[in-house]
C-alpha cells in the first residue's frame, strides 16, 4: 500500500489520511527501550561484562580484582607473576570454563525460548515445550545407570533429546503440515512419557551411588564442565544460536499466523522445521553441559520484551545477553551462597518464579 504525504498527514491508496499528530503519538507510545534497542544492547553487554568479572572473583577462594585483571593480562602479554599460582589455576582451570558454559547455556536456552514463543504465538511456552529436556534427562539417567563414562552419558543425553523432539514432530504431522496445537500437545505427551521413564530409572537405581548422581544431574550444575566439553558442545550451541539470529526477521512474520505468513511468501513449514531443529540442538547440547535447568527459556524472553518490546529482530539478541548474564550470576550464587554447592535448577526456579509472577502482574499486552 503506497502512502502520499499531504498537508495534514499521510494519505493511503484507500483514501484514509493519518495525521502527523497520530503518527507522532504512535511513535511516542512505544517505550524508551523499543525506540533505542541499540542502546539497550550496549548496556546489556556492559552488565554481562560486570557479571563475568564478579564471577571470576567470587568463589570458595576469593580472588582480589587486581589479581583477576593481572591474570587476564598475563594470558595476552607476558608479565611478571607477582600473585599466587593457585589464583591463576582457579581462574583459568575452574572459573573460566564455568563462565563460558554458563554463558552458552543461558544464552542458548533464552533464545530457544524466545524463538518458540514467537513460533507458537504463545508467551507461556519455553525451550522444553517439545520434550527435549525430558528426553535428554532420560538419556542421562540411562547413561548414569548403566555406564560409568561421563562422555557416554552426555552422548546419550544429546541423542535422546533429539529423539524426543523427533517423536513429537512426527506425532504432530497432519497431511504434510504441522499444526501448532498438535505440536504442543505432542510435545506434552512425549515429555510426560520420558519423565515417567526417568522416574522408573530412578526407582531401580542404586540408592547409594547411582540415585544421587541422577538426581544431581536432573537438578542442573556446571561443576563438571571441562574445557574438552566446551570444545565439543560450544561450537554446536554457537552455530545454532547464529542460525536463530539469522531467521529472526522471519519469526516476526510467523507471529502473524500461518496464512498471513504464506501470503507474504514465507514457507512456514520449512521455517518451523528450522526453528525446531536449531532450538532442539541448543537445548540438548545445553542439557549435556549442565543438566536440566528450567525457567530460563520462559522468564528471560519476557524480561527482554519488557526492555525492547516484542520485535524479534531485537528480542532475540537481547535474550542472548540476558540469558547468559542471568545464568552466570545464578551459578556464582550457587557456588558461594552455601558451604555445599546448590544445584542451579533449584536457584533458577527460586529466582525465576517470583520474577515471572511480577511480569504477569504487569499484564503487558505487547508480549
Amino acid at each position: 500500500m503506497r502512502q502520499r504525504p499531504t498537508k495534514t498527514g499521510v494519505q493511503t491508496d484507500g483514501g484514509t489520511t493519518v495525521t502527523g499528530t497520530a503518527v507522532a503519538n504512535q511513535a511516542t507510545s512505544r517505550s524508551w527501550g523499543e525506540r533505542h534497542p541499540g542502546t539497550i544492547l550496549v548496556l546489556l553487554l556492559g552488565v554481562l561484562g560486570v557479571v563475568i568479572f564478579i564471577a571470576l572473583m567470587a568463589g570458595r577462594y576469593m580472588i582480589p580484582p587486581e589479581t583477576v585483571i593481572a591474570t587476564i593480562i598475563s594470558s595476552v602479554y607476558p608479565i611478571e607473576m607477582t600473585w599466587a599460582a593457585t589464583a591463576t589455576s582457579a581462574i583459568v582451570d575452574v572459573r573460566i570454563p564455568r563462565i563460558i558454559a554458563g554463558l552458552l547455556v543461558g544464552a542458548g536456552l533464552a533464545i530457544s525460548g524466545a524463538s518458540f514463543q514467537g513460533m507458537f504465538r504463545n508467551p507461556l511456552v519455553s525451550s522444553e515445550i517439545l520434550g527435549v529436556a525430558s528426553g535428554a534427562g532420560f538419556g542421562a539417567a540411562i547413561g548414569i545407570l548403566l555406564l560409568d563414562s561421563l562422555v557416554l552419558v552426555q552422548i546419550l543425553s544429546f541423542v535422546f533429546g533429539l529423539l524426543a523432539v523427533g517423536m513429537a514432530y512426527a506425532l504432530s504431522r497432519v497431511r504434510s503440515s504441522t499444526p501448532i496445537l498438535m505440536l504442543v500437545l505432542a510435545g506434552i505427551v512425549i515429555g510426560s512419557l520420558f519423565s515417567a521413564l526417568t522416574s522408573m530409572a530412578k526407582y531401580v537405581a542404586d540408592p547409594m551411588n547411582k540415585m544421587p548422581a541422577i538426581v544431581f544431574w536432573l537438578l542442573g550444575s556446571l561443576n563438571h564442565v571441562s574445557a574438552s566439553d566446551l570444545m565439543i558442545l560450544g561450537p554446536i550451541i554457537i552455530v545454532s544460536i547464529a542460525g536463530l539470529l539469522a531467521v529472526r526477521w522471519r519469526i516476526n512474520v510467523l507471529t502473524m499466523g500461518d496464512e498471513e505468513a504464506r501470503a507474504l511468501g514465507v514457507n512456514t513449514e520449512h521455517l518451523k522445521a528450522i526453528i525446531i531443529f536449531l532450538s532442539t540442538v541448543i537445548t540438548a547440547a545445553a542439557v549435556c553441559l549442565s543438566g536440566i535447568i528450567g525457567w530460563i527459556g520462559l522468564v528471560i524472553p519476557h524480561m527482554g520484551r519488557m526492555l525492547v518490546g516484542p520485535d524479534n529482530r531485537y528480542l532475540l539478541p537481547v535474550s542472548v545477553l540476558l540469558g547468559g548474564a542471568f545464568l552466570i550470576a545464578v551459578d556464582t550464587i550457587a557456588r558461594t551462597a552455601a558451604p555445599a554447592e546448590i544445584p542451579i535448577g533449584i536457584l533458577t526456579a527460586v529466582i525465576g518464579a517470583p520474577i515471572f509472577a511480577v511480569l504477569l502482574r504487569r499484564n503487558n499486552p505487547g508480549w
